[in-house]
């Protein structure tokens, strides 16, 4: 038995890989006035310990599977700590981080001064840096949990840093630290970073030092130099010199040893980061809602982290925001947009609604406007928002026709009052059916056990439908079918409706991800499957083995001189067609059942006349907003045609 428990242990945690969020949630909170501030006015110390901490737990979706902590406590005498860390990796990181760190918090002499508060708590400090991981790569174990830093004995050049990101050329970063002498024993892109950063602060603090000197008439003590240098330690020249050669999606925040902090913003803004800041406090977050509910403010007091900018405060409280790299077009993921973040963002709440909105006509043509034998429903979670949407407005088309019939049999003075309470009593019937049995994601999981886990992901509310009705149910998005195919199909048959639509309020994901959602391997997506199934039908094999040869040609070329060379393979159809054969495909696993499934995508323009015009798409339609992003394409062609089965970057 315990040997079961151990395997579907590993199996969960193999499979708990995105649906519902994006990367990781970062936190930060830098307190702006002294510890006894906030005891006077809010009663403890503690006020952004427990700011940072619900900063976390409100962004738990975005990571669960890791979680870290670190607490910067201002101005410790000499052979004080005054930095900590905690990590915690699986399930129930977050819970058990923030138990152990508010555990001591009840020895607190409430009338103590600062100093003494923050020996007597572990945790307790000025500035916290927080992070919940959510692992797209590589192991989930305690070595890969952020915040990652840096010891040192000078202050200013210890350092810890968190961030939300994937960088397309890790290994290009990787080799330029090794040419200048950096003996690396890991390639991971955090490592990488964190190396690279490092690198150029060790750089700002040689140059700092000589100018120091040059322009002091005394000679300084070692202590006297080092403040005098920490001082000056600019963190925008740092990250402007680190981030040359950068090429990616990402979100960092960190912290120096001597009370410096800086958060920065990758330039195309793909991932998303955002602050707030008053006289008390600085606080960064992934989510704006995050920062909305721990601080109790409104959406329009939280702004963005411009893109392709640092936001660096000195330990002085000096405020600072400046470009640090050259700003490419804003760019934001739209998936999060379409589900990664929580609709608690009113923003994202009502694109979602509009999504499913955009949808209703062309399933209430599906079903030949025929409300009386069709049951609406979603599949859970994050899909609710575009559920709303989908319903309003099929019931505001259904009762506009309606009412144009009415009118029609007025003119012709053939309606009767039976008529007209039949004709405006329009309804769609709209449930609740699907329900999800665990928070697992298996949107970019692996493994041969991740079939036989999410064919039990899902249950259904049995007796809801009948045999002569049509089971619309709205997904935000199909990306590689699996949980389609093998839960989400599988349960709804067991209710033998006549037909199934599954609609998208997505379009059909067509190309690879490499900044966000971590999905490179093109055979998986089920759009690709469709297109490559269809060319074969029609004899144009060719045009694959031109799609190939053009890959290998580029394969040598620098990233900004790639182009897209699969464009051509999805050119060759309708989104229609896409649709037709995706739905033969998933239908093929259940051909017991004799009912019609459908599929029912959202059409690109359909996603673009929802998202503001700084979003990024290119997983749909193959524009990518870096140079890396077409370098990752090209490799997922190869690898796709090698059976390679690995990651393209």
């Amino acid at each position: 038995m315990r040997a079961y428990h151990r395997y579907i242990y590993s199996v969960i945690t193999l499979c708990m890989f995105v649906h519902s969020v994006h990367g990781c949630g970062l936190a930060m909170v830098r307190l702006l006035k002294p510890l006894f501030y906030y005891t006077q006015k809010y009663g403890t110390p503690a006020w952004g310990l427990h700011a940072v901490c619900s900063l976390m737990e409100e962004q738990r979706n975005r990571g669960q599977d890791g979680a870290g902590l670190v607490v910067l406590k201002k101005d410790m005498q000499p052979g004080q700590q005054y930095q900590r860390r905690i990590r915690f990796a699986g399930q129930h990181a977050i819970d058990q981080l923030c138990a152990h760190v508010f555990k001591d918090l009840c020895q607190l002499d409430a009338q103590a001064d600062d100093d003494t508060c923050k020996q007597q708590s572990r945790f307790l400090g000025e500035m916290y840096l927080g992070h919940v991981r959510y692992g797209t790569y590589g192991e989930n174990a305690i070595g890969q949990c952020q915040p990652y830093r840096i010891k040192h004995t000078v202050a200013s050049k210890r350092f810890a840093l968190a961030g939300n990101f994937n960088m397309t050329n890790t290994k290009a970063l990787f080799d330029d630290l090794i040419c200048r002498g950096y003996a690396l024993n890991k390639q991971a892109d955090t490592f990488v970073m964190l190396e690279q950063i490092r690198c150029q602060l060790e750089r700002e603090h040689d140059f700092l030092m000589a100018e120091v000197m040059a322009r002091s008439t005394d000679r300084l003590t070692g202590q006297e130099l080092m403040k005098a240098v920490s001082e000056e330690v600019d963190m925008v020249r740092v990250l402007r010199a680190a981030a040359k050669k950068w090429d990616g999606g990402y979100v960092f925040g960190g912290m120096l040893g001597n009370g410096d902090m800086f958060v920065c913003r990758d330039p195309a803004g793909i991932r998303p980061g955002f602050y707030y800041m008053n006289d008390e406090v600085f606080a960064a977050a992934s989510e704006r809602a995050a920062l909305c509910s721990v601080f109790d403010i409104e959406p329009d007091q939280v702004l963005p982290i411009p893109h392709g900018h640092v936001l660096a405060l000195k330990a002085n409280g000096r405020f600072e925001q400046a470009p640090f790299t050259r700003l490419l077009p804003e760019k934001q993921c739209s998936f999060e947009h379409i589900y990664f973040s929580r609709a608690h963002d009113i923003a994202f709440y009502n694109e979602r609604k509009q999504l499913g909105a955009q949808l209703a006509e062309r399933v209430l043509n599906a079903i030949d406007w025929d409300l009386a034998h069709a049951v609406f429903t979603y599949i859970p979670n994050s899909s609710e928002s575009a559920f709303i949407g989908l319903v309003a407005q099929a019931e505001q088309l259904a009762r506009e026709r309606k009412m144009r019939e009415v009118w029609q049999k007025c003119q012709a003075h053939t309606i009767t009052l039976e008529d007209v309470m039949q004709d405006l009593n329009v309804r769609v019937r709209a449930d609740t059916i699907v329900f999800k049995n665990q928070k697992l994601r298996t949107f970019i999981s692996e493994g041969s056990t991740r079939s036989n886990l999410i064919a039990r992901l899902y249950d259904i509310t049995k007796g809801s439908v009948a045999p002569t009705d049509t089971l619309v149910a709205i997904d935000d998005s199909i990306v590689r079918g699996m949980t389609l195919k093998h839960s989400i199909l599988t349960q709804l048959i067991r209710l033998n409706p006549k037909r199934i639509i599954i609609v998208s309020s997505a379009p059909p994901v067509l190309y690879p991800d490499c900044y966000g959602i971590d999905i490179s391997s093109l055979e998986r997506f089920i759009g690709f499957q469709a297109a490559v199934a269809l060319t074969k039908e029609r004899g144009n094999e060719q045009l694959l083995k031109t799609i190939e040869q053009a890959c290998y040609e580029q394969e040598k070329l620098d990233p900004a001189q790639m182009r897209n060379c699969l464009q051509a393979l999805y050119d060759q159809f309708s989104l229609q067609e896409l649709e037709d054969k995706v739905a033969a495909l998933v239908a093929a696993e259940h051909p017991a059942w004799h009912g019609r499934i459908s599929i029912i995508y959202q059409p690109l323009e359909g996603l673009r006349n929802v998202m503001p015009a700084s979003c990024g798409d290119w997983y749909f339609s193959g524009e990518y907003p870096t140079p890396g992003g077409y370098a990752v394409l090209n490799k997922s062609v190869i690898n796709w045609v090698e059976g390679k089965q690995q990651r393209a970057y």
